[in-house]
């Protein structure tokens, strides 16, 4: 299973934070779970994009193969229109958690599902 985090800055790690952003946030970690390897993916040329940032990101969810998205405050309304047609699982209130403490707490069924 791919999981991937909105992220603040360049950190590749478990103790990287959660963006409360998900379109415009500055980074994105991917956790294979079958693999247990983290890849960081940069979002910052969509970041600065004045719109079609949301678009542009669940377009990218759709290529990567996310299966779950673990963010702050989730989507907004056009990507959540594109994401609830695939099978991608958005889970939301993690901003400012370590990814370790977002997933941790995925995991134990803490974070609201969007």
């Amino acid at each position: 299973m791919k999981i991937v985090f909105s992220v603040e800055g360049e950190s590749c790690s478990w103790d990287a934070l959660i963006d409360p952003r998900l379109g415009r946030a500055q980074n994105f970690v991917i956790y294979d779970e079958a693999s247990g390897s983290l890849e960081r993916l940069s979002n910052t040329l969509n970041s600065d994009k004045e719109h079609g940032a949301g678009l542009h990101m669940a377009k990218l969810m759709l290529d990567l193969g996310a299966d779950v998205i673990i963010t702050g405050n989730g989507p907004g309304e056009k990507a959540s229109a594109v994401l609830a047609k695939s099978n991608i699982e958005i889970y939301i209130g993690a901003t400012g958690m370590s990814l370790k403490s977002a997933y941790d707490a995925y995991q134990n069924s803490e974070l609201k599902k969007f």
